[in-house]
């Protein structure tokens, strides 16, 4: 950090009067209303993020806040308990405070900047809570915020990220079907958050600089879980998307000289291990560790209060892998590869969750304000080396010339079956063995990143299809001569592959009633993009549907029908019918359930969806948006219909076989151009503001819905100053 924004300079500022420290800074807004903040130093700048964010979203910041502390079901009902409890026994709050202490003692600059930010939200909560009815609605007053809170929140967001209950789902496919389908279900697959991302380098853009352009795809949330903002100081001038409730910008920025951009590299790096475990006449618990000696498990109790119901208490145990999460009453898929007489001496088996941010007590948080002071793609690498979690590939380029391929993030080193299932904690080849080292490739011509098989792989297990990647790839090679608007054309593309296996059987089918030779005719014919205004979309939907029913159905996977047991937070990865219709295309020619009768199913199906006379709607009315909300807006519009699927590089996820509706897209769309930054785009789904009705609070959805782009607005001249 500079001189004039060291942690001693900032906390004398802050002994002085609070409005000293808010006059240091300036808020502006462009026409879309997002926040363009100017300040003395990066300290103060921070404040002014935190202050603005508040006044922005307050009602968004509260909900994350009670959400990684497990304390959501006080307001919002016992809707929540299942997260709450969820959040508690894997410790998410106390694993930040650890991370923060350790930030506070080994990097005192990086913990300040933390800091500042925390008091510029503790002076804008009020504000942004007398901004939303949702407060008095749910009985919530904004509480002040510890300096660990972005580290909670950081950690919230992104513990299910490397869908370590994945894990659960194989261990009960391999207790049904065998060891050797553990990954039966791989889509080479689709998990519950992707990205789109691709590097164009200057000699295939019109203006000889790179461009970077792609899409983060999460749950969508009203409001975002991305915020556009722009933070400049003396030090440097940065715009890009912010995580609300966390400093900087840790996932996509460009500093005017440097940009980068990052999507999820699909890594493996949480693990689930069966707990031996055995409880004394005092209460006491122990675990069989890896040596076979009982070790002391820590034990306490904390209770979740719940509105309009009654007080919820919950064991936390933590054993030396990590924090229990499972306990033995509905635990799904205990004691693998253990021994059937394990439970003799009266111990029970439990789950606990190792990860990372807990072993390493960091969360590479080092690497924000690096980031927004680089200038130079050496600069961004060498801010990404400390970068932990989530693990990511990313992009960089810089107005040099240079070029950035690589992964950042911590994977430990263990055995390759703690990356496909739990394994027993008292066995010792199943301890980790240090961290993986991250690969980084050359770039050669464009590069594209998109959850798929790659520079990743020796890091995980399942990827997404190659689709999404194949399909950039190929829309690219079409070119070279890139402009930023014409990103644009590849954002909103709606190819599916992915149906090209399924519709490869319908000619082989003889003996079709009529209506089921038009069907297939029709299908055949289609151009195979889900199109917002294709009925032709809608109408192989409908037949993929009927497909993955019917495969779901088959008494080949007659152990997968029962509902899921254990936490209910675990639910969405344990449901037969939404992991095939996301690895229907894998089933379709796999080896591995030899008596599942592929065709025939096909050619029922086929016959079922003709026979229903599916009406010609466009594939948009029946394709909706339907965001997340912690509480449900009772003056709510209709969301708006999308083109697009799940396997499309405009990835706006069905479940196939439960639902045509979507709650997965993209969370946000940019391109940066390192020729000018002011030619740079980008779009949220809703708006700048989190506050339901006000101006700027849906303002980018009609664009964002058509996957067109707003202009980023660098001249401080067009910005309009407000005071907050």
């Amino acid at each position: 950090m500079s001189s004039e924004s060291d942690p001693e300079s900032y906390a004398r500022a802050q002994g002085g009067p609070r409005g000293e420290t808010s006059a240091s800074y300036d808020v502006y807004r462009d026409p879309w209303g997002i926040p363009h903040l100017r300040a003395s130093d990066e300290l103060r700048l921070a404040y002014a993020q935190g202050r603005v964010t508040a006044f922005d979203r307050a009602w968004q910041l509260e909900v994350e806040r009670h959400r990684a502390e497990g304390s959501s079901a006080s307001f919002l009902g016992a809707d929540s308990v299942s997260w709450d409890r969820f959040a508690r026994q894997c410790r998410l709050a106390d694993t930040a405070r650890r991370c923060y202490e350790a930030m506070a003692a080994d990097d005192p600059g990086t913990a300040a900047w933390v800091r500042a930010y925390v008091d510029g939200v503790n002076d804008g909560l009020a504000a942004g809570a007398a901004r939303d009815e949702r407060f008095a609605r749910t009985g919530l007053s904004p509480a002040p915020w510890e300096p660990w809170v972005p580290l909670a929140i950081w950690i919230a967001t992104h513990i299910l990220f490397a869908g370590f209950a994945t894990k659960l789902w194989r261990e009960r496919v391999a207790r049904a079907l065998g060891d050797e389908a553990v990954t039966l279900f791989a889509t080479d697959g689709p998990g519950t958050a992707g990205s789109n991302g691709w590097l164009v380098p200057g000699d295939r853009t019109t203006t000889g600089a790179a461009i970077i352009a792609g899409d983060p795809h999460r749950f969508i949330e009203d409001p975002g879980v991305y915020q556009q903002i722009r933070l400049s100081c003396p030090d440097y001038d940065v715009l890009g998307l912010a995580v609300p409730g966390v400093p900087g910008l840790a996932h996509f920025g460009h500093t005017g000289s440097a940009a980068w951009a990052i999507t999820n590299a699909m890594a493996d790096y949480q693990d689930l291990y069966v707990e031996q475990l055995r409880r004394g006449a005092d209460s006491a618990v122990e675990a069989l560790g890896p040596d076979g000696v009982w070790e002391s498990v820590t034990r306490h109790t904390e209770t979740i209060s719940v509105a309009g119901g009654d007080d919820v208490e919950v064991e936390i145990l933590e054993t030396a892998r990590g924090p229990v999460i499972i306990h033995a009453d509905g635990e799904p898929g205990a004691n693998p590869g253990g021994d059937p007489a394990a439970e003799a001496d009266g111990s029970t088996q439990t789950l606990s969750l190792r990860y990372p941010p807990r072993v390493r007590r960091d969360l590479g948080f080092a690497a924000l304000p690096a980031l927004l002071r680089a200038r130079t793609v050496a600069d961004i690498d060498r801010a990404l080396d400390g970068w932990a979690e989530p693990v990511n590939v990313v992009h960089a380029a810089d107005t040099a010339g240079g070029l950035l391929h690589r992964v950042a993030g911590a994977v430990p080193l263990r055995h390759r079956t703690n990356r496909l299932r739990p394994v027993p904690a008292w066995d010792p080849q199943h301890a980790w063995q240090g961290w993986a080292p991250t690969p980084a490739e050359p770039v050669q011509g464009f590069t594209v990143m998109a959850n798929a098989r790659g520079i990743a792989s020796p890091l995980g297990v399942e990827f997404a299809p190659p689709h999404r990647a194949n399909r950039i790839r190929e829309l690219l090679s079409g070119s070279a001569d890139w402009s930023p608007k014409a990103m644009a054309d590849v954002h909103r593309d709606t190819h599916l592959a992915s149906a090209a296996p399924l519709l490869a059987l319908l000619p082989g089918f003889e003996d079709l009633t009529p209506a089921a030779q038009a069907l297939r005719e029709r299908l055949l014919a289609w151009d195979r993009h889900m199109a917002a205004d294709s009925t032709d979309a809608t109408v192989f939907s409908a037949f993929r549907t009927a497909i993955v029913r019917r495969f779901a159905a088959d008494p080949v996977f007659s152990d997968l029908w029962g509902a899921p047991t254990g936490p209910d937070v675990f639910h969405p990865w344990l449901y037969l019918v939404p992991r095939i219709g996301y690895a229907l295309e894998g089933l379709l020619t796999t080896s591995l359930v030899p008596g599942l009768d592929r065709a025939a199913h096909v050619r029922a199906a086929l016959e079922e969806t003709a026979a229903a006379g599916a009406p010609d709607t466009p594939w948009s009315e029946v394709h909706r948006l339907t965001p997340w909300q912690a509480v449900p807006d009772p003056e709510a519009t209709e969301w708006p219909g999308l083109g697009g699927d799940h396997d499309c590089v405009n990835a706006t996820s069905t479940v196939p076989g439960f639902t045509d509706l979507t709650a997965r897209a993209s969370a946000a769309r940019y391109v940066w151009d390192l020729a000018r930054r002011e030619d740079s785009l980008w779009a949220v789904p809703l708006g700048a503001d989190g506050v339901t009705g006000s101006p700027h609070h849906r303002d980018q959805l009609p664009q964002w819905a058509h996957c067109e782009l707003v202009p980023v607005v660098t001249d401080w001249t067009r910005l309009t100053k407000e005071s907050i």
